[in-house]
């Protein structure tokens, strides 16, 4: 099984290659530690996982998480929601008939959500 996910993201990458194959294993483990958060095995919406990217990645990345997102080609919360979606085409994700890509749109503004100073109260230099 870890084996084929490789395998797809690693053909998804060659169709899509907007995104690093980086940015799809996160995808996933924040998906994962989204439901765990959530106490659900089951799905959850657009914006609920944006939420639990968004404290995954400053979980396993901190004030260098936005960084580490740029260098994985994104920029906007509608990146992941194009990441999820080639997920979903290639079978690596499940969505309902309500999911859309839409769901992703501006949940929330990067320069905001990331901001190290406010985060992890780093003074601004004088």
């Amino acid at each position: 099984m870890i084996v084929d996910f490789f395998k797809k993201i690693n053909d998804i990458t060659k169709r899509d290659a907007r995104y690093k194959a980086d940015a799809y294993e996160f995808v996933m483990e924040a998906l994962w530690f989204t439901q765990k958060k959530l106490r659900r095995n089951g799905h959850v919406t657009g914006k609920e996982l944006l939420e639990g990217i968004r404290d995954f990645g400053l979980e396993q990345f901190g004030p260098m998480t936005e960084t580490v997102f740029q260098n994985w080609g994104i920029t906007k919360t509608e990146d992941f929601g194009e990441i999820v979606f080639n997920m979903v085409e290639h079978g690596l994700m499940n969505k309902t008939e309500s999911d859309s890509r839409q769901d992703f749109k501006n949940v929330y503004n990067f320069k905001e959500a990331f901001d190290s100073r406010k985060l992890f109260g780093i003074e601004k230099d004088k």
